[in-house]
């Protein structure tokens, strides 16, 4: 598994990580009960701050995308989302609004916006199932998984 940074990226470090790793779990490149790399080793091989590493996992956590387990680790969680149902359509609707005011600044007519989002859609599913069949079999995972070919 590899992150990619963007330095010149408006986007904080940290928010660039747990955007990633939300992506790799959703993409089940990532599954329950992986371990990732520790905050230290996480902070050396992408050359962060540790505290911005802490920052990351600490939201990931929050979110119930990780869970740490003292004297363990850090681990993919169950993928069990702290939130009612209607607090999940709610942060979904947010998103697509957000969406629809970048299609709007990018001159898209909105009428195009369904089928992008069909395409994409499409496309995100093809990873998953791509993703699923590469996936090891086993779910013990080596200690220093992220970035392995810096």
């Amino acid at each position: 598994m590899e992150l990619r940074l963007d330095a010149a990226s408006a986007v904080p470090i940290y928010a660039q990580v747990v955007e990633q790793i939300r992506t790799l779990v959703a993409l089940r490149a990532l599954r329950p009960g992986d371990q990732l790399p520790s905050v230290r080793e996480l902070a050396t091989s992408l050359r962060i701050n540790r505290n911005t590493a802490a920052k990351a996992y600490q939201l990931l956590e929050s979110m119930g995308v990780l869970e740490t387990r003292a004297g363990q680790g850090t681990f993919v969680g169950d993928n069990v989302t702290p939130w009612s149902d209607e607090e999940r359509r709610r942060r979904l609707e947010s998103s697509l609004e957000r969406a629809l005011v970048e299609a709007y600044h990018l001159e898209i007519p909105f009428d195009e916006v369904p089928g992008v989002l069909e395409r994409v859609m499409k496309e995100f599913r093809a990873s998953v199932n791509v993703a699923s069949s590469e996936a090891p079999s086993s779910r013990t995972p080596s200690r220093n998984t992220m970035d392995r070919e810096r």
